[in-house]
């Protein structure tokens, strides 16, 4: 899991050379903290294939509006550097692992 920011983000993300899914998740959200397992988990099964990032969307505003994001958790799923998915709030494991197809 790789804690991303907005001096990292292109580096990590766009520059990436496995496909990327990343977090955009708060403290204080009580869907992002239900979420957390399970990216977790994701993050476990799928090391070495996909990259799996988090970014904190209250210290890294930047990025927040850089990717329109409106409201959290919003899981992005980057290809090649190019925003290939996108699913907003809570969602299953299952879900989540689709959008990496």
């Amino acid at each position: 899991m790789t804690i991303l920011t907005q001096e990292n983000f292109d580096r990590e993300v766009l520059n990436a050379d496995k496909l990327t899914v990343v977090d955009f998740w708060a403290d204080w959200c009580g869907p992002c903290r239900m979420a957390a397992p399970i990216i977790d988990e994701i993050a476990a099964e799928t090391a070495g294939k996909v990259k799996v990032g988090k970014v904190n969307v209250d210290t890294d505003i930047e990025l927040a509006q850089r990717y329109r994001i409106a409201s959290i958790p919003t899981f992005l799923v980057f290809k090649n550097g190019e925003l290939a998915e996108k699913a907003i709030g809570l969602q299953s494991k299952e879900d989540l692992v689709n959008l990496l197809k």
